[in-house]
């Protein structure tokens, strides 16, 4: 069976290149997600203009992989008690959030977060809000890594 995830974790870059390494992973595309103007693009994302987050959409076999397996891959390929900041690259659209597509995702998501916080002895600041609508990003974003040879 497929299902969708949609995960913001930092520049979109990597956390991109982790889901599409997942067994069980159809396609991970880079784009935007949970902001409020209409087809924003990577310009408008970075000035702070849209509310968006850098984000992944993930397809995937529930068969293959669970979605616990994916919220593992997103905690561990970011720093989630960083609200506005990873790595190098600060501000609000490089935010840690898990866009839910389901009851079922949303309850997964609040367990695993406190899960994590629990294990890290960490405050873990990741947004859990309902999916809107995702934005693909410019074809220059996708599998941006495996195109310059560092995924």
């Amino acid at each position: 069976m497929r299902d969708t995830a949609t995960f913001a974790a930092g520049c979109f870059w990597g956390i991109e290149a982790a889901f599409r390494r997942v067994k069980g992973v159809s396609g991970a595309a880079a784009g935007y997600a949970g902001g409020s103007s209409e087809d924003p693009t990577y310009k408008s994302v970075c000035a702070g203009n849209t509310g968006h987050a850098e984000a992944v959409q993930v397809e995937y076999d529930t068969t293959q992989v669970s979605y616990d397996a994916l919220l593992d891959v997103f905690f561990s390929s970011h720093d989630p008690t960083s609200r506005t900041r990873q790595t190098a690259d600060p501000g609000y659209q490089y935010r840690s959030a898990i866009f839910f597509h389901s009851p079922q995702q949303k309850a997964a998501a609040l367990a695993f977060k406190e899960k994590h916080a629990a294990r890290s002895g960490k405050h873990v600041v990741t947004e859990i809000t309902p999916a809107s609508r995702f934005y693909r990003a410019e074809d220059y974003h996708q599998q941006y890594l495996q195109k310059h040879n560092r995924a």
